[in-house]
């Protein structure tokens, strides 16, 4: 079994793009990939990922809740934001959930394109994440990290260590550099609140007055669930538990 962690998603375009052969694990921990899985702690049926605002409020409708952000803050049309706190606050029974963020669902685009099996990981599902993976995969594992504009993310990298660690307790895995950049990072923390705090994504919402939803993002291994690749409808990724 192989195990890679990729620092950066890498469009189509990109000369470098990366193909998954197997199985892929999608990390934006501050926040979106946090908040999927929330919403469906929350009984959400179904999470619908875009990558743009125009496809997700196609979506609109009776039984729908649309959530995601531009620089942090709630899109114009929207329901929800991309604050774990504000899902906390209330039930999703049965509803679709209509997503997109700056840098979590493109990720979780540039997964699907070639994945066989993409789950949503963060930390609070980092062990049921892994474990899932596991179950799936014959050849290789991959992480994919969403980064922030472009740049590597200190809060996805440590996430990306962690769940190598999970997978090595459970694998004979191959190491790839990023899995050992990954590894290496996670090993300098003892305890998650740190790097994510001193990630630039915990900065940004700092700025615009959400630093809260650090704190419940740096929560290890509370969740069960494990939001799963299942096809496509309108333009959306459908992920279900």
């Amino acid at each position: 079994m192989k195990l890679r962690v990729d620092l950066l998603p890498r469009g189509s375009s990109d000369p470098s793009h990366q193909a998954f052969a197997d199985t892929v694990l999608v990390v934006d921990v501050i926040r979106a990939t946090t908040t999927a899985l929330s919403f469906l702690e929350r009984g959400a049926e179904s999470l619908y990922l875009t990558s743009d605002l125009e496809t997700a409020l196609a979506f609109k409708g009776d039984g729908v809740v649309l959530a995601g952000e531009r620089r942090g803050l709630k899109p114009e049309g929207f329901d929800l934001g991309n604050s774990p706190f504000e899902v906390l606050e209330q039930r999703f029974d049965g509803k679709t959930i209509v997503m997109t963020t700056t840098n979590g669902t493109l990720a979780a685009a540039n997964a699907c394109e070639t994945g066989k099996n993409v789950i949503l990981a963060c930390l609070r599902n980092a062990h049921a994440a892994a474990r899932r993976a596991k179950e799936v995969s014959s050849e290789e594992i991959a992480i994919l990290c969403a980064g922030g504009g472009g740049r590597v993310g200190l809060d996805d990298v440590y996430t990306a260590g962690v769940l190598c660690e999970y997978l090595l307790a459970m694998t004979d895995a191959q190491l790839d550099d990023g899995a050992q950049i990954a590894l290496t990072v996670r090993r300098q923390f003892a305890d998650p609140l740190e790097p994510l705090s001193r990630s630039h994504a915990a900065a940004r919402l700092e700025e615009i007055g959400l630093e809260s939803d650090v704190a419940y993002c740096a929560q290890v291994s509370q969740s069960t669930i494990v939001p799963s690749f299942q096809g496509r409808v309108g333009g959306a990724l459908i992920f279900r538990p």
